[in-house]
């Protein structure tokens, strides 16, 4: 996905760092953030996952404070991600009280990362709201943002990530 010689810049929403202790997405999200450690990918975090995680068990908080600091690039929401987030509730493409899953999608559309991933199927990583994400993107002028499960992320000869 990122050109070769590049760091691919991965935005991982909660869903993935959870998935790190739920036995349906364990193997899949622990081998994308093992591939941070190694070098293969810079995770990049938003203060939206921060204030999600800060209401979860320690042992998932601690699959992010337990990376070494240039494991991860940390960014923040701002008036125009704010904007961009409340113009995705106001057209409608995620509802309004998933106001949350529309400020991953912003922050990140607003930093330029590589790929968004997620394990929400419903808001997120669906074809219907990729497309609504991405119509809103290029109609204000934002590049398009791929988004996907951790699964379509990185493949190599072994199984999946």
């Amino acid at each position: 996905m990122a050109a070769r010689g590049k760091l691919l810049r991965v935005y991982v929403d909660t869903s993935v760092v959870g998935g790190c202790l739920d036995e349906e997405f364990l193997n899949a999200s622990i081998r994308l953030i093992e591939r941070s450690r190694t070098g293969d990918v810079l995770l990049v975090i938003s203060d939206t996952t921060l204030a999600e995680l800060a209401g979860a068990p320690p042992q998932v908080r601690r699959v992010i404070e337990d990376l070494p600091k240039g494991c991860i690039e940390f960014i923040h929401q701002d008036e125009e991600s704010v904007a961009l987030a409340k113009e995705y509730v106001r057209l409608e493409v995620v509802p309004r009280r998933m106001l949350a899953d529309a400020q991953h999608i912003a922050v990140a559309t607003i930093a330029n990362v590589d790929v968004l991933v997620s394990w929400n199927f419903k808001h997120i990583v669906n074809l219907d709201r990729i497309r609504g994400f991405n119509a809103v993107n290029l109609r204000l002028g934002y590049p398009m943002l791929e988004i996907r499960s951790p699964l379509e992320v990185w493949k190599d000869d072994n199984e999946g990530i």
